[in-house]
């Protein structure tokens, strides 16, 4: 029991708000050593670790590009364009990314991102969509898009991927089921993902369109009471 003290170190660490890194770092040390491993071979076995996965990193060259992207103007001419669809709304938008990314995923194409994708065009989008729609959003409500931007992002990617045999997740899978003595191939993995994709595909759907009706009943009434103020 003693060995699952590193989670215990990383939900205290977190809770207290210190670097995510530092805490990491230190949970994995601790967990070694009282398995019974050296320090040498704590650290050869992070190392190798980060070797192994180098490529999760390629991520960060990306990261210059998006910022000289918003610099000139990309959040700003994002939302402007969906601004004049009329019938774009915050639900049905935020609805088609998810369908679009879910598909992506399930396919292994990397089209989206929190940082390359949703930050610079799909929230921007929603806020255009949003402000074109109820003129003035309260603060709380703005903050409610950027939640469920987020959301869709990682409903899309998580329960998506999986349907893809060659994703790390499913390969993951195979590899800690094959270790445990079950004999399992990532096609097995791949047909068991499927059903969870379309469902979240569905739930995700009703989920936005729910706040869809719920920003314009709240916009709407407000609306009414605001004419009726005027003409009292």
């Amino acid at each position: 029991m003693i060995k699952l003290i590193g989670i215990l170190i990383i939900v205290i660490g977190f809770i207290l708000k210190l670097d995510t890194i530092a805490v990491v770092v230190f949970a994995g040390i601790i967990t070694g050593l009282v398995s019974g491993m050296s320090f040498n071979e704590i650290m050869t076995t992070l190392g190798k670790a980060f070797v192994t996965n180098r490529y999760m990193s390629i991520f960060i060259i990306s990261l210059p590009v998006i910022g000289l992207l918003e610099r000139y103007g990309l959040r700003e001419r994002a939302a402007y364009l969906i601004g004049k669809i009329k019938s774009a709304t915050v639900g049905r938008l935020t609805s088609l990314y998810l369908i679009i990314r879910t598909l992506a995923a399930m396919f292994g194409l990397r089209i989206g991102g929190h940082v390359q994708f949703i930050r610079p065009l799909i929230l921007p989008m929603a806020q255009g969509a949003a402000d074109n729609r109820y003129k003035d959003m309260d603060e709380r409500d703005r903050q409610r898009i950027k939640g469920l931007e987020g959301a869709v992002e990682n409903y899309g990617n998580f329960f998506g991927q999986n349907f893809f045999v060659a994703s790390g997740g499913v390969l993951l899978i195979v590899g800690v089921m094959k270790e445990q003595g079950y004999v399992v191939e990532a096609v097995d993995i791949a047909k068991a993902s499927l059903p969870i994709a379309l469902i979240i595909m569905v739930i995700g759907t009703l989920q936005f369109l729910y706040y869809d009706k719920k920003f314009d009943k709240k916009y709407n009434t407000i609306k009414a009471q605001s004419s009726l103020n005027k003409k009292a």
